[in-house]
């Protein structure tokens, strides 16, 4: 009988509560067991897996890697895959090997790459994929000089951290003045020019923003599986438009996914983003991580985060093609449970019955997608 794998996630997104239900039910019917820590405990994350630890509070990223590699020797933790402090880990990668475990996350040098996004775009630039125009601000005057130069060229401008993830810190300028429209149903991400100016100006330091066009719809999220030999195994996109979600495979889409994913070393499981900027398809984002949205491929027949783990236990999958591509779909809510009770910070050890199995693969912390 093959060993069980242990695989742990540390401090993720809700959304990952799929991917483990995933590893538990991979095709290869391996035991798997999964740990996840987390610095929230009512995170639906550690409810789902078999053990759960509440992080510890106020460590530094090193602090972070210490904690990180005796919970690897202490739960002889197989596979690991890092959200929290990414970067600060990838770069002992050695040290974790040490311990016998395998890092499910890109080179130290990919990290670095994407974790600004004026770093990213300059990157992908220099070898042939198209990105949006874009203009780093960190003044009131650089934010009004940006949003002038793309409004005098027809566009809509928004902004967004140089650095962060998920849509934090996205929106929209608008000339509009503020009145009672804008209170009307539930808040957008439309802001107010004169507000945000007010607000740089008030503000007792500078901030780091990208301003760039509004870019449109399609969204085309290409979900990419690389071994450490810089060679693809998978690249499947996702798209959205409005409600509506589905699956391509379209070249415009996975050309430019598959140059930046072998090129500049984002093995195992990345996300990249595209939108239109007129009639052509730019980068809008690069995710050094697995996508929250990642289980979707199952409505293609594609168990992801289970050919990931393989590729990082030595046991290369091959080449991943999608045996059919879905239906389109749409992601409703749904519950999902938590811990029953408290969970003691660094000394718990949670021993907790897996998951239930749903009959449809959900999208985010509590969310299922339905066929339209």
């Amino acid at each position: 009988m093959r060993s069980r794998v242990r695989v742990w996630l540390n401090r993720t997104y809700a959304e990952n509560v799929f991917f483990m239900d995933q590893l538990r039910r991979n095709p290869s019917d391996r035991a798997v067991d999964i740990h996840a820590t987390h610095g929230d405990a009512d995170s639906p994350v550690l409810a789902a897996a078999d053990t759960a630890d509440l992080e510890p509070e106020g460590l530094s990223p090193a602090g972070y890697v210490e904690y990180a590699l005796d919970q690897c020797q202490r739960r002889g933790i197989d596979v690991f895959v890092p959200r929290l402090h990414q970067s600060t880990i990838v770069a002992h990668r050695a040290d974790f090997e040490a311990v016998g475990t395998a890092l499910l996350a890109p080179t130290p040098e990919a990290t670095a790459v994407f974790e600004d996004k004026a770093t990213a775009y300059e990157a992908v630039s220099s070898v042939g994929v198209p990105v949006p125009p874009w203009s780093r601000v960190r003044t009131a005057d650089e934010l009004v000089a940006a949003v002038e130069e793309l409004e005098a060229g027809g566009h809509k401008a928004c902004f967004k951290p140089a650095a962060g993830a998920g849509g934090v810190g996205f929106r929209v300028i608008t000339r509009a003045p503020f009145s009672l429209f804008h209170l009307n149903g539930f808040p957008g991400p439309y802001v107010q020019l004169d507000l945000v100016v007010d607000a740089l100006r008030r503000a007792d330091q500078p901030v780091d923003w990208l301003v760039m066009p509004r870019l449109e719809e399609p969204e085309v999220s290409v979900d990419c599986l690389t071994g450490p030999d810089n060679r693809i195994r998978m690249a499947v996109g996702r798209t959205k438009k409005g409600r509506r979600r589905g699956f391509t495979l379209d070249e415009q889409w996975l050309k430019p996914a598959r140059i930046i994913a072998e090129g500049f070393g984002l093995h195992y499981l990345s996300n990249i983003q595209f939108r239109m900027y007129g009639d052509q398809p730019v980068l809008l984002d690069v995710n050094t991580r697995p996508a929250g949205g990642l289980h979707q491929l199952s409505l293609c027949g594609v168990n992801a985060p289970w050919a990931a783990v393989q590729l990082a236990l030595g046991e290369d999958p091959g080449v991943i093609e999608p045996p059919f591509l879905g239906q389109d779909y749409a992601v409703v809510s749904g519950p999902r449970h938590v811990l029953s009770g408290p969970v003691a910070r660094e000394e718990a050890d949670v021993v907790l019955a897996p998951a239930l199995p749903m009959e449809v693969e959900p999208v985010d912390a509590a969310a299922a997608v339905l066929p339209l």
